[in-house]
């Protein structure tokens, strides 16, 4: 894949700022004779934080920009000056990242621990707070310490290591061999034109469409690249995009009318996210029967018999636009139940 603009996992070293240290200062005036502690408090270290940008669907600004590290606080001052905070670091990231920080246990393994993830629009997630700006003398003046020459140290910030990965978000995931007709029912219901041709493994990123029904209502549909039998063990394209199937909520699976046994091609496509993820057999299942252009009534009764049971299927031709509204309406029901 190399050159390719997609890019849905990226490992980040990640440094918030740490805190300034207060000042232990005291009041210098020519007529003050005692001029008491007025140490300024120092500032805030740099966060570093995600946020959720609609306009991104990759992490790929990320793989050049590995090292993310924010600056210190200002120390305080006198005159109760308060030191500067430091700038976070906010890093826009598409929706659906989940972050991950790397960890290592006490045998010396390293692990994953679950950080949180972005979803929405403009939602922030902090992976490292800024340390806390130390507080200036004045503070602890006291009845009985009238003079403090003493203030607090900033507070150290944070580092370590993230793994960051995208998830697609999207309503409608479409699952299916290579070839089997997805980039084609994309590009007929929505405005997406993924790379369309007669081979394997044609699509090898997602690629997402909103799809317009009626009334104004729409929904996104997501073309994930196509799984063959021993994907989960890394066959073909392997797992790397199983995992954006998770995120769909309704999953159309489509098998092509040519061919030899439409039950048990949908049985081992079935079987191949079974073996990923069991929970992804909770989610809604539609079957699409594709490229039905070549097929008359009398065959599609024909065919019907052999249909695996267990699930509404639904016969379509994306090249003759058959059956392609009554697809999209049924999709939309599903998604509002």
């Amino acid at each position: 894949m190399a050159g390719s603009n997609f890019v849905d996992y990226v490992k980040i070293f990640a440094r918030s700022g740490h805190g300034g240290a207060g000042s232990a200062h005291f009041r210098r005036e020519k007529f003050v004779a005692f001029g008491g502690p007025d140490g300024g408090d120092g500032g805030k270290g740099g966060s570093i934080i995600l946020k959720g940008d609609s306009q991104y669907w990759t992490l790929i600004h990320l793989k050049y920009q590995r090292h993310q590290f924010a600056e210190d606080g200002m120390c305080g001052s006198g005159a109760r000056s308060s030191g500067k905070d430091a700038k976070d670091i906010v890093i826009p990231v598409p929706l659906g990242t989940v972050a991950r920080r790397v960890v290592e246990t006490e045998d010396g393994e390293t692990e994953l621990q679950y950080v949180g993830e972005v979803t929405e629009d403009g939602e922030e997630l902090v992976l490292l707070k800024g340390g806390r700006g130390g507080l200036g003398n004045w503070h602890f003046k006291t009845a009985t310490n009238q003079a403090p020459r003493y203030a607090q140290p900033g507070e150290e910030g944070d580092e370590g290591a993230f793994i960051l990965e995208l998830k697609v978000l999207a309503d409608v995931g479409l699952v299916g061999f290579p070839n089997a007709g997805k980039s084609t029912l994309l590009s007929v219901v929505s405005a997406a034109k993924p790379k369309i041709a007669n081979y394997a493994f044609t699509t090898l990123e997602p690629n997402l469409g909103i799809v317009e029904v009626r009334d104004g209502h729409s929904f996104v549909m997501a073309d994930i690249p196509g799984i063959i039998e021993g994907a989960h063990e890394g066959k073909g394209i392997g797992t790397r995009f199983l995992r954006h199937i998770e995120r769909n909520s309704t999953l159309l699976f489509m098998v092509a009318a040519d061919s030899d046994n439409i039950a048990e091609d949908y049985k081992v496509l079935l079987g191949e996210l079974a073996q990923y993820n069991p929970e992804l057999l909770d989610k809604q299942r539609l079957l699409a029967i594709t490229k039905c252009d070549m097929l008359d009534e009398e065959l599609i009764e024909q065919m019907k018999p052999e249909l695996p049971e267990g699930i509404e299927t639904i016969f379509i031709s994306s090249v003759a636009g058959y059956n392609i509204q009554k697809l999209k309406d049924r999709l939309w029901q599903m998604l509002q139940e």
